[in-house]
């Protein structure tokens, strides 16, 4: 076998291995069968340690979890853990209760499925966080809404610190935040919910000099009391010998030098001795606030050395919510917009502290409430959806073995592994899937298939020239890689932008993508090559593609490109005008907010009745999810309507179900939760993405490419939105990744088929630049309508089969496959063709690349 196939067969089975790896397992595993699984030493003992576990789940009602059985079965018993599982090493940690709870969060973690799903596909928990009253009674109402605001945005920051992909955090009332966490159970995981809760007032506090206070108030009556000013707090530690936990207490003085507002970051770093410690940036006006500060404490260090000829350097505390997190020495003055806290810090306790100085908050919060939350996009409609993906792919799959024949089984291999190897390293890093990233597979997947027709198209083109099987497989492939680079490489700056200047569904979008594109270059390159190499070659094999439908065409679309301009920028006004003109009715709950009803029921409701009846009611968008109150198991039903529908619609609802006992025993105004941020990230990211084609198509082929790129892709992107909108679209969070997916889509397309002019430009000096164009549309039209085909059939699977906001979700992909192919034809290549006047000359002109294979071909022509 010869040394290239050899390579390629090499690294492709260790990235598909790999790949496969990093999936297992793919769905959750049952704790407790994972437990007895995974235990290595005292079987017998560990075994009567669960059966306690499942007797105390049978007999306590407010325990159903294993993890919290066991977690209380071995603080009861002072048990240590790791004489089960040895071959986890948590040697290091000398305290028993905590390598108990870390080893149970590594146990209860890597017994998970490695896809994790968002809110909108297996639910999580939910929890309202309220501001204390007491602290904002003297606010005015502009203040409290800043406040929230910045609330809000810190949340943000946290929960995605977490490592929680996909939350949904927004203002409820005038004083509520809502956060949703997807995947997440409490009694699994009660300390993420703490990290999250955690109110965060962090405070810059003074240490008393002079006064420590006594180890225990009991062994001296009457002297601990705090000198005025201060009060007593314990700072925790842990004895990194013993594990034993220690408190040691101080004087702090009540009333902060700073807040946390002064920290603009603090990172955690070894030191020069393997040790931790915090690096702390300030901002601007901390700086010189933190200056100050330290510098007050440096005089006074210097003032009482001079007195007493002992150094007693002063301390600044570290507050965060009353509790006294650290106490580091303040020799002197911190100059420079950053400083240092160093300690006897395990890389835990310096993470631990980084996190409590990152992300304060100004206002007070505490829990209202706590829920389980089901799915955000019903069971049903999920499940209609994931049967109609399936249908589209396999339509897909029939399609391509039927045209391509052996290609196409080739094609459909390939497509698998890049499915693979996406899902696998998208589990490697610990994405979770949400419909934006939903999105994104489908992108991938379309990308992939188009990929593999591209170069197939390439091999028939060779066949035809009189090429046996060996010359033209690679002669295909040769032709095809500047395309099929070109086009991935514009796709991934868009990506690449996207994950750079998103967040959310934008950034998750923007990950996905991105991956798949990695995914399917070296899937259409490596793997398909690779396995037609050894038919071809290895096997003799002398027929790999089926028949063809399509010929050599000639059609002139360019004698069209007036008509067609016109009509089709008619259409884009007319919706942009629509678009405008409905504005109050165009974007859903996820961006201007709504009603939030909680209601209580005696019968469950179908989650596909709650939207039946706000179609029949004309209601606009509705959505509910059923909730559990955690601590006593009530369920309640959370429904949000659009502004002014709430009331409305639960009459509607209530008499349609007179028999569910519902009951109404909350309302409230929501806030958006795709915020002003979100928003605005999204549009700059689209606009910088823009720019960023522009700049690549322009360097790589030429300015006018780069143009008729950006116009045409404008052109997709105010069609499809007018279009959708026109029918009684309306826009909600997942919206937004359909639209970049239609960018995604549409650039693909375009640099095809300009690929293919510069390409004949090069091989024909003598033909007009008309002529070229023609000849280069009618050579990729083949391509063009089979990749449009292919693609339309899963969308049309998933908009006629599947359900809730898949369809509008496949809608949007259907009206960007047609606007993207017919845009690329009579958009691009048109102003491509007005931007140079008509004349290929002005091409070679503008070139930014040298200009000598242009004028050497000239010269022959004349």
């Amino acid at each position: 076998m010869k040394k290239r196939i050899i390579w390629k067969l090499v690294v492709s089975a260790l990235i598909i291995a790999w790949s496969v790896m990093s999936l297992v397992p793919v769905s959750d595993i049952d704790f407790a069968e994972y437990l007895e699984k995974e235990v290595s030493a005292n079987y017998s003992e560990f075994q009567v340690l669960l059966d306690e576990a499942k007797t105390i789940i049978s007999e306590d009602k407010n325990v159903n979890s294993v993890y919290v059985a066991l977690s209380q079965l071995v603080a009861e018993q002072k048990l240590d853990l790791r004489k089960f599982f040895p071959h986890i090493n948590l040697r290091d940690i000398k305290n028993i209760e905590r390598s108990n709870e870390i080893l149970l969060k590594h146990l209860l973690a890597t017994s998970r499925g490695k896809i994790k799903k968002g809110l909108d596909l297996q639910g999580g928990v939910s929890f309202t966080l309220q501001v204390d009253e007491s602290a904002i009674a003297d606010k005015q109402s502009y203040e409290l809404q800043k406040q929230l605001s910045k609330a809000i945005d810190i949340m943000e920051k946290r929960v995605n610190g977490l490592g929680v992909s996909e939350p949904v955090i927004r203002a409820v009332g005038d004083s509520r935040i809502e956060i949703q966490i997807p995947g997440l159970s409490v009694r699994e995981n009660p300390q993420v919910i703490d990290a999250v809760k955690k109110p965060a007032r962090l405070e810059f506090r003074l240490v008393h000099r002079d006064r420590t206070p006594p180890a225990t108030a009991e062994s001296m009556a009457g002297a601990d009391i705090p000198p005025a000013g201060f009060e007593k707090l314990l700072m925790e530690r842990e004895d990194h010998k013993t594990g034993e936990i220690q408190y040691i207490p101080y004087y702090v003085k009540r009333v902060p030098e700073a807040t946390g507002e002064i920290v603009a970051r603090s990172v955690p770093t070894m030191d020069e001795t393997g040790g931790f410690k915090i690096n702390m940036q300030f901002t601007d006006e901390g700086s010189d606030r933190f200056a100050k500060i330290t510098g007050m404490i440096a005089a006074e260090n210097r003032r009482r050395e001079q007195e007493t000829g002992a150094a007693n350097p002063g301390q600044l505390a570290i507050v965060l919510d009353g509790i006294l997190h650290s106490a580091p020495t303040v020799r002197d003055e911190i100059r420079g917009g950053g400083a240092e806290i160093s300690g006897d810090f395990t890389q835990r306790e310096a993470i631990e502290l980084s996190n409590v100085l990152n992300n304060p908050l100004a206002v007070e919060l505490a829990v209202a409430e706590m829920y389980e939350v089901g799915p955000s996009l019903a069971e049903d409609a999920r499940d209609a959806s994931i049967r109609a993906a399936l249908l589209g792919g396999s339509l897909v799959m029939i399609f391509m073995v039927a045209y391509y024949g052996l290609g196409g089984i080739v094609s459909v291999i390939s497509v698998a592994i890049n499915l693979v190897i996406l899902l696998g390293v998208l589990a490697s890093f610990g994405a979770t899937m949400t419909l934006p990233g939903v999105a994104g597979v489908v992108l991938t997947i379309g990308m992939a298939v188009d990929a593999n027709i591209l170069i197939f198209e390439r091999i028939r083109e060779e066949l035809r020239a009189g090429k046996n099987t060996i010359n033209a497989l690679r002669g295909g492939y040769e032709k095809a890689l500047s395309t099929i680079v070109d086009a991935n490489v514009t796709t991934l700056i868009t990506s690449m932008i996207l994950i750079w200047m998103g967040s959310g569904p934008i950034k998750g979008f923007g990950v996905t993508l991105a991956v798949g594109i990695g995914g399917t270059l070296f899937c259409s390159l490596i793997v398909s090559r690779l396995i037609l190499e050894v038919l071809v070659e290895g096997l003799k094999v002398n027929r790999i593609l089926g028949f063809t439908l399509l010929g050599n065409t000639t059609f002139d679309f360019m004698k069209f490109r007036i008509p067609a301009f016109l009509v089709s920028w008619s259409i884009v006004l007319i919706g942009f005008g629509h678009l405008i003109y409905s504005h109050d009715h165009v974007f859903g709950i996820d961006f201007v907010g709504g009603d939030e009803l909680t209601v209580e029921f005696q019968e469950k409701i179908a989650m596909s009745d709650f939207q039946a009846v706000a179609q029949a009611e004309n209601a606009g968008e509705v959505s509910a999810v059923y909730q559990t109150l955690i601590g006593d198991n009530k369920s309640i039903i959370k429904i949000q309507t659009e502004i002014g529908q709430g009331n409305r619609y639960f009459d509607a609802l209530h008499a349609a179900f007179p028999d569910a006992g519902l009951k109404l025993i909350g309302e409230n105004t929501i806030g958006a939760s795709v915020s002003k941020d979100i928003q605005r990230q999204a549009v700059l990211s689209v606009l910088v993405a823009l720019m960023g084609i522009l700049l690549y198509v322009a360097l790589r082929f030429e300015v006018g490419y780069g143009v008729g790129a950006v116009i045409s892709l404008v052109h997709d992107l105010f069609m499809t939105l007018g279009i959708f909108v026109f029918v009684g679209g309306q826009f909600t969070a997942p919206m937004i990744a359909a639209v970049l997916m239609v960018i995604g889509y549409s650039i693909n397309d375009t640099i095809v088929i300009f690929d293919r002019i510069r390409e004949e430009l090069g091989l024909r000096p003598g033909m007009s630049l008309y002529d070229v164009i023609k000849l280069s549309i009618n050579a990729t039209l083949g391509r063009s309508i089979l990749t449009s085909f292919t693609t339309f059939i899963s969308a049309l699977a998933l908009y006629i089969f599947g359900a809730g906001v898949i369809t509008d979700f496949a809608f949007i992909f259907m009206t960007g496959i047609i606007t993207g192919t017919f845009s690329s034809i009579f958009i691009a290549s048109p102003i491509f063709y007005w931007w140079h006047k008509g004349d290929r000359k002005h091409v070679e002109e503008r070139e930014l690349l040298p200009k000598y294979e242009w004028q050497s071909s000239s010269k022959a022509a004349d």
